[in-house]
């Protein structure tokens, strides 16, 4: 998939089907709805994405929090002119998911020319909060 054509109107498999083979696959993050300022995506936990006790790793909670603000900056941006690129991630745990699937919702709080600045909340699927996580990502000039 051309990244440069992403947009609200990319049917959500073809999203899927375009991080299968990277990182984001690995980890099992699957994306489940975008509209514009919202991505909402889940993680099943596997040994993949696990610390070696079984639970859910807080570096997979950060991985699946900056993925969906970083696809959610994505889709407001004209990607061929600029770039979207990750340059904070600050998360805090407040929970463990020992079973089952993580769910998280990104919506945008600050959306300007330069920076998009994203909460994430990570939960539990009987809606405990596992993570809160905030994500900056800087908008620029392709080929700077």
């Amino acid at each position: 998939m051309d990244l440069t054509q992403l947009s609200f109107n990319t049917p959500i498999k073809l999203i899927n089907q375009a991080l299968e083979k990277c990182l984001v696959g690995n980890l099992g993050i699957r994306i489940t709805h975008v509209q514009e300022g919202v991505v909402e995506g889940q993680m099943l936990l596997s040994e993949k994405n696990s610390r070696p006790d079984g639970l859910l790793h807080g570096g997979a909670n950060l991985a699946l929090a900056e993925t969906l603000a970083g696809l959610g900056s994505m889709l407001l941006t004209d990607l061929t002119e600029f770039d979207v690129l990750g340059t904070q991630v600050s998360g805090n745990h407040t929970g463990v998911l020992t079973t089952g699937e993580a769910y998280a919702v990104a919506n945008i709080i600050h959306r300007g020319n330069k920076t998009h600045i994203w909460n994430v909340d990570v939960k539990r699927s009987n809606g405990r909060l596992i993570s809160t996580v905030r994500v900056t990502n800087m908008i620029v000039k392709r080929n700077e």
